[in-house]
C-alpha cells in the first residue's frame, strides 16, 4: 500500500469548490497545494462586490454541510457575509497557509513518462503534481458589450464584477445595462440613492418572488445553542419540494410544475406593476427560466420610483457624457455600470491545458466544453473538475452540487492513493455516449425552448445536465468503473 503523502495534488482556484477540495484532501491527510490568481479568497463572491449584491439560494442552505454558520444577518445572505464565511471557513480548517495567492496557473501539462503534471505559474516557476483539481469556477471572465464610443464616455464606467471602491453614489445620474441577477440587484440597491436612474434592457428577465427578512439576535442565539435549528432550514421540505418542481420543470418544458413556475412569474408581474406600458416593458417574449429565473423581493417596487427609467430601445452608442439610444433618446449619465455577464464557456481557460498525446483542452471542447459526467475528462488523466461543464446550474445550491460531486471524485482518488492506479480517466466510448445522450436531452430542455442565455454553447445546445435532480445525486453515489480507464501502478 502507498503512502497517501506520495501522491500530490494541485487545486487550481481558491473560490467555494476549491476549498471543499482542500479541506476534504486535508481531513484525508493528503499533499495539496491551492494556486489562487488573485490576492484573497472567496472566487465569485471576492470579484464581485456591488451593492445590492445577494444570493438568491437561503443563507443556510448556501453553506458546507460540515459547516454550519449561526451568524447570518438575513434569510438570503449578502456578498460580503459570503466572502466572510469562505474566509472563516478556510480559517477554522486551517487552509489558508496552504494557499498560494497571487499565483495564476498559465499552462498544465501532462507528462507521459512518469504520468505526472507539470503546471507552470504566473512567476515562471514550475510544479509537479499527480492529480489535479480544476475548481476555476465558472463566472469568472467578464464580458463586455461592444458599444460605440465607450471609451469616450468621461464619468465611470465599469463591468459589474470589476466596481470600483469608494464610488460616490448619491444624487448621481446612474446607467445600468443588462438586467440578469446582478443588474437586477444593482437596480434594486442604487434606486434610493441616485438622482436618476437608467435601467437599459437588452431583454426584460422573468422574476420569481421570493421572501426576505432578517434574523434577529434571539434567532442567531438559537442557531448558536442548537444547530439543529439550521438544518430545519438547510432542510427543509417547501424549499426543497421547490427545488424539485423547478427540476421538474426545467427537464420538462410542457408539465404541470413548468406551468406553475410560469403563473407565480407571471402573476408577479401583474399584480407588481401598476402602470400597464411599464409592465409590457418588463415582460419577456420568452418562456419562463428559458434564461436563468431572477430571484428577486423588490425590483418591481423599485423601478416604479419616479427617479427610474427602463429603456428598451438599444443603445446606438456612448458620448463623452451619456447615452445616445436608437430612437434618438440621449440619457446625461455620471456613472454607466455594466452588468453584462460574463464568458460562461471559458472554466480554466485561458490556462494552456496538455494531456495524454498532446491533446489541448481547446481542441477537445470544440465546440462545446463538456467533461463526463462533469467531473473527468478522456485524454486527460487524474484531472477532476468542479462545477465543470455540462453540469446542475439553476437557482439552487452550487455548494450541494460541489459537495456530491467531490463524493464521487473522492472514491476515484481513493484508487489512486490505494496504489491500485496509476492514472484514471474516462473511456472515449463511455464519454461520447454520455455526450450524445446529454446533448439530446438538453435541447428539450426549457433552456432550448427559444431564447439567448449564457446556458448556450455557440451552437446552441444548452451547457447543462438535462436530467432530474436525483438523477445527478444517484449518478453521483458512486462511479460507473466500467466506464473508466484505469493504468495500474
Amino acid at each position: 500500500m502507498q503512502n497517501n503523502n506520495q501522491k500530490r495534488t494541485a487545486i487550481i482556484g481558491a473560490g467555494m469548490a476549491g476549498l471543499l477540495a482542500a479541506i476534504n484532501l486535508k481531513k484525508a491527510h493528503r499533499d495539496f497545494m491551492v494556486f489562487e490568481k488573485a490576492d484573497s479568497l472567496g472566487g465569485t463572491w471576492r470579484d464581485n462586490r456591488y451593492p445590492g449584491l445577494t444570493c438568491d439560494v437561503p443563507a443556510h442552505a448556501y453553506t458546507y454541510s460540515f459547516a454550519p454558520y449561526a451568524e447570518w444577518s438575513a434569510y438570503h445572505a449578502t456578498g460580503p457575509e459570503i466572502k466572510r464565511y469562505f474566509e472563516k471557513v478556510a480559517e477554522d480548517f486551517e487552509i489558508t497557509p496552504s494557499i498560494h495567492f497571487n499565483t495564476e496557473i498559465t499552462a498544465c501539462h501532462f507528462n507521459e513518462t512518469d504520468n505526472s503534471w507539470l503546471l507552470k505559474d504566473s512567476h515562471g516557476e514550475s510544479h509537479v503534481f499527480d492529480i489535479v483539481i480544476v475548481a476555476s469556477g465558472v463566472l469568472h471572465h467578464p464580458s463586455l458589450p461592444d458599444i460605440k464610443g465607450l471609451n469616450d464616455f468621461q464619468g465611470s464606467w465599469f463591468h459589474s464584477a470589476q466596481w470600483e471602491d469608494g464610488l460616490e453614489l448619491d444624487d448621481k445620474n446612474i446607467g445600468v445595462v443588462g438586467c440578469g441577477s446582478s443588474g437586477v440587484q444593482i437596480v434594486t440597491a442604487l434606486t434610493s440613492v441616485a438622482k436618476q436612474l437608467i435601467h437599459f434592457q437588452r431583454s426584460p428577465q422573468w422574476i420569481m418572488p421570493v421572501e426576505q427578512f432578517d434574523y434577529s439576535e434571539e434567532e442567531k442565539q438559537a442557531f448558536r445553542d442548537n444547530p439543529k435549528l439550521i438544518d430545519d432550514i438547510r432542510y427543509d421540505k417547501q424549499y426543497w419540494e421547490n427545488i424539485y418542481r423547478f427540476n421538474k420543470g426545467i427537464i420538462n418544458p410542457d408539465s404541470p410544475e413548468m406551468q406553475m413556475v410560469e403563473d407565480i412569474c407571471r402573476d408577479y408581474l401583474e399584480k407588481s406593476i401598476h402602470d400597464p406600458e411599464l409592465r409590457e416593458k418588463l415582460r419577456p417574449d420568452y418562456r419562463a427560466a428559458c434564461k436563468r429565473l431572477v430571484y428577486n423581493w423588490q425590483y418591481y417596487d423599485c423601478v416604479q420610483k419616479p427617479n427610474v427609467t427602463i429603456e428598451t430601445s438599444a443603445i446606438d452608442h456612448v458620448t463623452k457624457t451619456g447615452v445616445q439610444l436608437s430612437d434618438g433618446t440621449f440619457h446625461e449619465l455620471d456613472i454607466l455600470v455594466l452588468a453584462t455577464g460574463f464568458h460562461a464557456d471559458m472554466f480554466i481557460k485561458p490556462t494552456s491545458v496538455i494531456g495524454r498525446d498532446g491533446l489541448s483542452l481547446d481542441t477537445f471542447w470544440s465546440p462545446r466544453p463538456t467533461a463526463h459526467y462533469a467531473v473527468t475528462l478522456p485524454g486527460f488523466p487524474n484531472m477532476f473538475m468542479l462545477n465543470g461543464p455540462t453540469g446542475p446550474v439553476g437557482n439552487f445550491s452550487l455548494i450541494d452540487i460541489a459537495e456530491r460531486q467531490w463524493g464521487y471524485i473522492d472514491q476515484l482518488l481513493n484508487i489512486i492513493h490505494a496504489g491500485d492506479a496509476e492514472t484514471i480517466e474516462p473511456k472515449v466510448s463511455a464519454f461520447e455516449d454520455y455526450e450524445k445522450r446529454r446533448i439530446e436531452a438538453a435541447q428539450k430542455t426549457i433552456f432550448g425552448s427559444g431564447c439567448s442565455s449564457w446556458y448556450l454553447d455557440k451552437t446552441g445546445v444548452p451547457m447543462t445536465w438535462p436530467w432530474g435532480y436525483q438523477d445527478f445525486v444517484d449518478a453521483m453515489h458512486q462511479p460507473n468503473m466500467s466506464e473508466y480507464d484505469i493504468q495500474a501502478s
